[in-house]
C-alpha cells in the first residue's frame, strides 16, 4: 500500500500524523525547489504552524526542472514521512503542509498564477546556489545564460526563478493585490539582498514602474537554515516499507538539529515564526557566516579530503583521529573571520557540530557533499583564507581543504576509482589545470604565499593521497 491520506490511519501509533483538517488549509506559501532540504525544514515549521491552528500556511511546491517530487507526492496526497535518524534511535512524523506540487517547465502559467494568488503570502526558495543564475563577480544576472536572456526578453513562459518571481508580482500588481515577502533559504551570503536585486533587475528589463513597486513594496529577508538532509535511498524506502508496511516514495531522513534564522522584514502576514522555535533578527549576516565557514567550511572538506581517501560517509572521516584534528584546525582558522552574533557561543556550535557529524544513523554520503563545489567553495572557504592572508596568517587547513577540492577535479579517488565531476562548471573545470586554472573558476584571486601553499598540498595530495596529506597537516595550528 502507497502513503496517502486514505491509509494514515494504518501506519503504526508512534508515527505522528498531521493534527490538523487538511481540506480546510489554504495554500499561503509557494515554495521554489521542492526537493528534499525544503520538505525536512521549512515544510515542517509550516507543518507546526497548522498545527497550532492557523490554517494559513499551506504550501505550493515548485520543481523548477523535472517532474520527479510531483509524481511522487501526486499519488500520496501530497504526504510524505520526515524520519529524524540519531543514535538513540528514530522518530517519524507524517507531514501535511504540501498540498500540491507544479513543474514549472511544463506550465510556467500556473506557477505564475500560484504567486499571484490572493492567498499567497510568502515565497521561499531553496534552489541551490546555482539556481540564482548569479554571475559571481559582479553578483548581477548572467548576461550569458539562455534561460536568463529568454526571461529578459519575454515572460510569457518564464524559465528562472526570478523570471516566475517577477511574472508572478506582475500579476499581482494588474490585479491590485499587494507585494509579497520572499525568501532565499540558500547557502549564499546576503541571500536577501542577492535575490532582490536579481529580481528587481529582471522587472527593469520589462517595466521600470513595475521594478520600482517592487523596490517599494516587496520584502526580501536574508535567512540563515540548518539541518542535515542526506539523500533518501531505496534502501531506507524498503526498510520503512518492511517497518510500517507502507510505502512511502518521497520520504525524506534527517538529523534531530534544525535551526531558522531570519531578518525581520516582512511586508504582509507571516506565521507565527518566534512561536514556532525560528529565530528572528535585524542582523542575518553574522549567522550566515558562522554557518557558511563553520558546518558548510567543514563538509566541504570533509567530502573531498574523504571521498578522496575512500570515506563513503562523514562519520567515517570524523572518526579518524587526523580527520577530526583536521576539522578543528579548520575552525581555528575559521572562527577567526568571524564577528559572532550574541546568543551563537563558538565552543558550544562546534562540539554540538562534530557530535552531528558523527551521527552515523544518517548515512551522510560525501558524494553527495561534493556536488556543485565551483558555487560553494568562495564563500565557504576561499572567503576565509583571503580575510586571512590579507591578515598575513597562515591557513593549513584552509589550504587544504581546498587543495583537495582541486585534486577532486582529476575525477578519480586515491585509489583509482572513477566518478563523474557533478558541478554546473564540469566543462570548465575539465578545461582547467594547475592551481591557476581552479581558482579562475571560482573567481578567486589569491596572495603569493597562499598560492604556493595551495600549489605544495595540490601536489602532495597528487603524490601521496589524502589520508596521508591529512596526517601532515592536521596537527598544524594558524
Amino acid at each position: 500500500m502507497r502513503l496517502s491520506s486514505h491509509t494514515l490511519g494504518q501506519l503504526p501509533s508512534d508515527v505522528a500524523l498531521p493534527a490538523y483538517d487538511r481540506t480546510a488549509v489554504k495554500r499561503g506559501v509557494v515554495h521554489l525547489g521542492i526537493g528534499a532540504f525544503h520538505r525536512a525544514h521549512q515544510a515542517a515549521v509550516f507543518n507546526a504552524a497548522l498545527a497550532s491552528g492557523d490554517p494559513r500556511w499551506g504550501v505550493t511546491g515548485v520543481s523548477l526542472r523535472s517532474a520527479g517530487v510531483r509524481d511522487q507526492l501526486e499519488l500520496q496526497d501530497g504526504l510524505y514521512t520526515l524520519l529524524v535518524r540519531s543514535g538513540a534511535g528514530s522518530q517519524a512524523r507524517v507531514i501535511g503542509s504540501v498540498l500540491d506540487v507544479l513543474v514549472a517547465p511544463e506550465d510556467p502559467r500556473r506557477v505564475v498564477d500560484a504567486i499571484a494568488a490572493a492567498d499567497t503570502h510568502l515565497v521561499t526558495l531553496t534552489i541551490t546556489e546555482k539556481g540564482y543564475k548569479l554571475d559571481r563577480a559582479t553578483g548581477g544576472l548572467l548576461a550569458d545564460d539562455a534561460d536568463i536572456a529568454h526571461d529578459m526578453a519575454s515572460l510569457e513562459a518564464p524559465r528562472t526563478a526570478p523570471g516566475l518571481i517577477v511574472a508572478g508580482l506582475k500579476l499581482r500588481r494588474t490585479v491590485g493585490l499587494p507585494a509579497l515577502t520572499i525568501m532565499s533559504c540558500d547557502n549564499l551570503p546576503h541571500n536577501g539582498a542577492l535575490l532582490r536585486d536579481a529580481v528587481i533587475a529582471m522587472a527593469r528589463a520589462h517595466d521600470a514602474g513595475l521594478a520600482d513597486w517592487i523596490a517599494a513594496e516587496a520584502a526580501f529577508p536574508s535567512t540563515m537554515v540548518d539541518r542535515i538532509v542526506p539523500a533518501t535511498t531505496d534502501d531506507d524506502i524498503a526498510a520503512r516499507r518492511e517497518l510500517t508496511g507502507i510505502e512511502d516514495l518521497a520520504m525524506v531522513k534527517t538529523e534531530p538539529f534544525t535551526q531558522w534564522v531570519i531578518e525581520d522584514w516582512f511586508c504582509g502576514p507571516r506565521p507565527d515564526f518566534a512561536a514556532l522555535g525560528v529565530q528572528l533578527t535585524d542582523k542575518v549576516a553574522p549567522w550566515e557566516d558562522a554557518k557558511l565557514r563553520l558546518l558548510n567550511g567543514a563538509h566541504s572538506a570533509i567530502a573531498y579530503l574523504g571521498g578522496l581517501g575512500g570515506d563513503e560517509f562523514v562519520h567515517q572521516f570524523v572518526a579518524r583521529d587526523a580527520g577530526r584534528a583536521m576539522i578543528e584546525t579548520l575552525w581555528d582558522e575559521a572562527q577567526t573571520t568571524l564577528d559572532p552574533p550574541a546568543g551563537l557561543d563558538i565552543p558550544a556550535y562546534r562540539a554540538a557540530l562534530l557530535e552531528r557529524f558523527a551521527n552515523p544513523a544518517l548515512q551522510h554520503r560525501t558524494r553527495q557533499i561534493a556536488m556543485d563545489g565551483s558555487q560553494k567553495l568562495p564563500q565557504r572557504l576561499i572567503a576565509p583564507l583571503a580575510e586571512r592572508a590579507a591578515a598575513g596568517q597562515q591557513s593549513p587547513a584552509l589550504v587544504l581543504a581546498v587543495a583537495a577540492w582541486m585534486r577532486w577535479q582529476a575525477g578519480r579517488t586515491d585509489d583509482g576509482t572513477a566518478f563523474e565531476i557533478d558541478d554546473p562548471a564540469a566543462a570548465r573545470l575539465a578545461d582547467a589545470s594547475g592551481v591557476d586554472g581552479y581558482l579562475a573558476v571560482l573567481g578567486a584571486e589569491l596572495d603569493a604565499r597562499t598560492y604556493a601553499a595551495i600549489a605544495a598540498q595540490l601536489t602532495r595530495l597528487e603524490q601521496s593521497g589524502a589520508l596521508a596529506a591529512l596526517e601532515h597537516t592536521h596537527g598544524d595550528h594558524p
